[in-house]
Formats: structure tokens, C-alpha cells, sequence
């Protein structure tokens, strides 16, 4: 999974306002030196003074130390001419106000001083990305990066491809995002891309059933922050952002998708008034709340399914949207699975009569609830082939890839699955976003009987064996934190390369149980039973350092180019001739189980079969040669 935006950069970013200083903020966080450009001094006085605005609310809050924000800062540079900070820069963000003429003509003046391999990037949250890449000499590596606000903090990005952008550059921008510590989400290039797609909507329908009568403003505030588990309600949510930003966001929605997404009448009138919801003047009607309910429901599961369909987003990218942009707790396919597909079919149904073929409906979810399918089917671990590497990625990043049994039943499989894959020659075992996983899911966990208990920790020593017992090499590579049933299923693998920053343990002891997926007998066979005894007593994590200390992580790589370095590493694996990597990875793990002398024997033998091999005279055929071999594992 390698790339060209590795730190240190440099990045640029083009104007220096709220968006720009917040993204800029963040690539710096991440370890880039970044060059903010913008139109002139006064312009690059108000952007110092947001950065630094922003820096010194994180300090007064204690998320960061005064050396972290001086080192924050050090990696700006601000400046007002263009050549200057697109000069050499491997990215280039763009990040003035959302009118389609300026960033064209911004893009126009880009597109000559840039090098070959920048990628370059709009943050636009609603213009056409292939719009904007018109004209543009090599549009392959032009994307969208939608970074929400507020930038420096909001940890979800929408990568954007255009008609035009290659695979290559999307990957790049989710691997930089990544970089960031956000978690980033594809999307296709339609208008409101996938989270203002059903989260504007959201907005205005609030508005439509106000203005139809159907319940108080008081009421759907309340119903909005229940359903949906979210801190502010449609309306205060809407006098916090501005009115102007959702009535905006909604006609450009109708433009695209016709009158089921026209502004409504009342939130045009707010707009015009220029004054916020006063929805606490109001009181609540308990009465009103289940047809409110079913109405946001139907509207927001409908929209979202119809995503999936028209191939936008998938489902999992639109969970995630809600849970990490947005911040809700309910996102629509885990309300759709609340709910039961059923019921949510007939709720998007009643929902559309209205509209007819102008809010048309997923078929998916027609045929689903056709069946009486309960669940909507999500992707826990996605795998990525990188030629005769596989990456398989723990993708639940939202709750720090915690392991539920949904997650290890699919880790499983893809084990099983990838065993009898032709031409796979090693496995790397990650986290999709910065955090390797943080344990077992404590909410499924604590609704466990004793029996159930048990049996989730054989569900969990299943998928280790799958692991152990995969035929080639699997490296887990740990960033962020590999903890309890996460560090089990990393000790499953062949060894552990762990970023420098990263925190490993088993602290299961504290919340009541101990490890039960085999990491407590694993850690010991590593470590020593003194030194295992003693992380699994007292459950407090150690750092990598530490753990590389110990024995149990085999490698330290940089944070900043971790990734880019265990793919340099499983490559080097890959090259070198297969069977004999199979067999002595057999002779290893069997010999550990063995007597002395059988491991031995095992040892001799095995060495002596490789000589039968096609591979063994390549081999040594292209050291005599002075070439490189080209193993084919026979």
C-alpha cells in the first residue's frame, strides 16, 4: 500500500480561511510541512490568527502540550505567492469559498506550475469534482478531499473520485487521509457526495413536517436527537452551522435530483428572515413523536440504501459518515438492522408515495424485505491485493476496529478463504484506519451469559489458528493500540511490526475476565511465562519500544511511513522462493512443539526436500549468474 504523499510533504493548501488553516492544521499534525497560500497579507493575517486560535483552545483544553504546538506551528509557512507554494509540494489542497468560477480559475493557474506526479485536490462540499477538473492537463490525479468541519478535529474525510481520477490517486488520498489520524471514506462524484446526500435532507425535512403541521418545532428536535443519538437536534444543529449553509445545500441537491429534494417553504423563509430556530419557544407533543420518528426514517434509510444502489457509497461508508462526521450513535443501516429490513422497506415506501418515481426506492431493499431478511449485510474486514501481497484490514475504524462476533466470523472466512489463493505469497494483518484494534467489543461482551462467554473466546481462538496455521507468511502490523483480543489476534500471526508509537497489552483483568483466544499461552511461549505473567496481572499496556524489547514485536517502524514500510517488507518476503518460506515457516512452529532432537530431523529433512524443487535450481542458478532469481513455487 505504498504512496507518493509520505511525509514530510510538503503540502499546500490554497487559502488560508477557516477550511484551509483547519486542514493545514492537520497535515501538520500529521507530520507534513505545509505552505498556505493566500490572496494577500491581511488574508494571511486572519489565518495565522485561526491557527493559532485553534492551537491555543487545544492547549487551554489539554488535548496537546506547549511543545506539540510549537512544533505544530513550525511546520507552517504562509505565503501570498502561488509558485512559491506549489513548487515541489507532492499535494496541493484547495480550500477558498465554494464558487465554481474561483476554483476554476484557481485550478487553471495551478495546473502549469505543478509537477508531474502532484496530486491535486478541491474541498469542495457540493461542486462537481469532474466539473472542476475540466480543463485540468491530467485529471487522473485530480480528486476531492472533503474534509469536515471543524477540520483540525472532525476525523472523517470524503475522498472524491471524478470521472476521470485514477485508482492510484484515490488510494493515495485515503492512505494520506489515514496519515492525518482521520478516517477517511470513498465516495462518487454526485452531488452531496454520500453525507450531505441524506444528512441535508434531514434538515429540510424537519422544516416540511413543521410546516405541514404534523408536530412542534420542539417535538422533531427532540425526535431528531433520539432517533438519530445526536447531540443537537435538526434545528439547534442548523442555528449552530447556519441556515443559510443548509437552504444553500438543499437547492443545489434539487438541481441535481429534482422536487423531492426542493428547499421547503419554511426553511427558505427562515433563510430570507436571516434569524435562527426559535424551537425553545415551543413545547413537546408525546403524541407526535412515532409519526415524526417514521418520517425521518423513512426519508434517511431510503436515501441511504439508494446510495448503495447508484454505487455513490457503500453501506459501511455511510454508516461511518453518520458515526464520524456527523457524530450520531444511530447510523441508517444499523437503524435499518434496528428496525428489521421489513419494516424499514415499508417505511421508506409510505415515505415516497408522495413523490412517486421522484423518490425512487432500492430495489435491493425491495427484494430484501421481499425475502424477510432481518440485517442489511456489511463488510467488517475488506482485503486489498497488492500483486502477490494481500493486506486484510480490520475495518470497523469507527469504534477503534473493536472485535465483535461479526468481524471475527469474517476475519475467519478470509483466512480460510485466501489459503487456497493462487499466487499469494504473504498476508499483512491491519487496522482500515490509524488503530490496529482496541480489543473486543465491551457492548456485545457485557450482554453475555457465562456460556456465551466461552464460547466467543473459542470463536476468537478459531480465527488465531486460522491465522497461526496460515500457510504463508502473515505479518500483523500494529499502529495505535493492539489491546486485548486485538493483541491475541496479532500474536497469532508470524511476527508483529509495530509503529513507534503504538501501545500493546492484555488488559482484560481490568474489566473483570482474562485473555481467552490464546494470547496469555502465546505471549508466555514469547516472552517467558515471568514476563507474560506480569502484563497479563496487572493489564497495563506497553509501548512498542517495550514490546520490541520483550520479544514479542519483532520490528519498530516510523509512524509516518509505517505502512510504506511493512509493504517493503512483504515484498521482500514475496520475492524469495515460496516454498521454501511455506516449509521453513512448518519446521519453525512444528520444531517449537517438538523434542530437540525431532525438531532437528525435521529441520534436515525439510531442507533436504527443497533441493527437489524447480525453484532450487533457479536459485542457484541465478547466484551464479548474478541475476535475480524468479521463483514460481514449484
Amino acid at each position: 500500500m505504498p504512496s507518493k504523499l509520505s511525509p514530510p510533504g510538503p503540502v499546500a493548501i490554497l487559502g488560508g480561511g477557516t477550511m484551509g488553516a483547519g486542514i493545514a492544521q492537520a497535515c501538520a499534525a500529521g507530520g507534513y510541512r505545509v505552505r498556505v497560500r493566500d490572496v494577500d497579507a491581511a488574508a494571511i493575517g486572519r489565518g495565522r490568527a485561526i491557527l493559532e486560535k485553534s492551537l491555543a483552545g487545544a492547549l487551554e483544553r489539554k488535548k496537546m502540550t506547549s511543545a506539540r504546538r510549537d512544533e505544530i506551528l513550525g511546520r507552517i509557512g504562509f505565503t501570498t505567492d502561488l509558485p512559491e507554494a506549489v513548487d515541489g509540494a507532492s499535494l496541493v489542497i484547495e480550500a477558498v469559498f465554494e464558487e465554481e468560477r474561483v476554483k476554476r480559475a484557481l485550478f487553471a493557474e495551478v495546473a502549469g506550475r505543478v509537477g508531474p506526479e502532484t496530486i491535486v485536490a478541491t474541498n469542495t462540499s457540493s461542486l462537481s469534482v469532474t466539473a472542476l477538473s475540466a480543463g485540468f492537463p491530467e485529471p487522473g490525479r485530480f480528486a476531492g478531499l472533503h474534509f469536515f468541519f471543524p477540520a483540525a478535529i472532525n476525523k472523517l474525510v470524503e475522498v472524491v473520485g471524478g470521472t476521470e481520477t485514477t485508482a492510484e490517486t484515490r488510494r493515495a488520498l485515503v492512505r494520506f487521509s489515514g496519515r492525518l489520524g482521520k478516517l477517511p471514506i470513498e465516495t462518487a462524484d454526485r452531488a452531496g457526495f454520500c453525507v450531505n446526500r441524506y444528512f441535508v435532507p434531514y434538515l429540510n425535512e424537519a422544516c416540511r413536517i413543521a410546516e405541514e403541521g404534523l408536530a412542534s418545532l420542539a417535538t422533531i428536535e427532540e425526535v431528531g436527537r433520539e432517533t438519530f443519538g445526536a447531540t443537537l437536534g435538526p434545528f439547534e444543529l442548523m442555528n449552530v452551522t447556519g441556515i443559510p449553509i443548509a437552504f444553500h445545500a438543499e437547492s443545489t441537491l434539487a438541481a441535481a435530483f429534482g422536487p423531492a429534494y426542493a428547499p421547503a417553504a419554511l426553511l427558505e423563509r427562515q433563510f430570507r428572515l436571516g434569524q435562527p430556530w426559535a424551537w425553545r419557544e415551543t413545547v413537546v407533543d408525546p403524541a407526535a413523536k412515532a409519526a415524526v420518528r417514521e418520517r425521518l426514517l423513512g426519508l434517511t434509510i431510503g436515501i441511504a440504501t439508494r446510495l448503495v444502489e447508484e454505487g455513490v457509497a457503500t453501506a459501511e461508508a455511510v454508516d461511518r459518515g453518520a458515526v464520524v462526521g456527523l457524530r450520531r450513535k444511530h447510523p441508517p443501516f444499523a437503524q435499518l438492522d434496528a428496525v428489521g429490513i421489513p419494516e424499514a422497506a415499508r417505511l421508506v415506501e409510505r415515505y415516497a408515495k408522495p413523490w412517486g418515481d421522484r423518490f425512487p426506492i432500492s430495489q435491493e431493499l425491495r427484494d430484501r424485505g421481499a425475502r424477510g431478511e432481518r440485517t442489511w449485510p456489511m463488510r467488517r474486514v475488506q482485503v486489498e491485493r497488492h500483486g502477490p501481497v494481500a493486506w486484510v484490514l480490520l475495518d470497523r475504524p469507527e469504534v477503534l476496529n473493536a472485535l465483535n462476533s461479526e468481524l471475527l466470523g469474517q476475519l475467519e472466512s478470509t483466512f480460510r478463504e485466501l489459503a487456497t489463493e493462487e499466487g499469494l505469497r504473504v498476508v499483512v494483518l491491519a487496522g482500515s484506519g490509524p488503530v490496529f484494534a482496541a480489543g473486543a467489543d465491551i457492548a456485545e461482551m457485557a450482554a453475555k451469559s457465562p456460556e456465551e462467554g466461552i464460547a466467543f473466546g473459542f470463536i476468537g481462538q478459531r480465527v488465531a489458528r486460522a491465522i497461526e496455521q496460515f500457510p504463508r507468511p502473515v505479518i500483523a502490523f500494529v499502529e495505535g493500540y493492539a489491546l486485548g483480543g486485538g493483541l491475541e489476534v496479532a500474536l497469532a500471526a508470524d511476527f508483529i511490526v509495530a509503529t513507534e508509537g503504538a501501545q500493546l497489552g492484555l488488559p482484560e483483568v481490568t474489566v473483570g475476565i482474562h485473555p481467552g483466544m490464546g494470547g496469555a499461552t502465546r505471549l508466555a511461549r514469547l516472552i517467558g511465562r515471568a514476563s507474560a505473567k506480569l502484563l497479563v496481572y496487572s493489564g497495563v499496556p506497553v509501548s512498542a519500544a517495550e514490546a520490541h524489547r520483550l520479544g514479542f514485536v519483532a520490528r519498530l517502524v516510523p509512524a509516518e511511513t509505517g505502512r510504506d514500510d511493512v509493504e517493503e517488507l512483504a515484498r521482500t518476503l514475496a520475492s524469495r522462493a515460496p516454498l521454501g518460506v511455506q516449509w521453513a515457516k512448518q519446521v519453525i512452529d512444528r520444531g517449537l512443539e517438538e523434542g530437540y532432537d525431532e525438531a532437528l530431523k525435521r529441520e534436515g529433512d525439510s531442507a533436504g526436500r527443497t533441493f527437489s524443487t524447480s525453484d532450487r535450481t533457479e536459485g542457484m542458478r541465478a547466484f551464479l549468474e548474478r541475476r535475480r532469481p524468479e521463483f514460481r513455487g514449484t
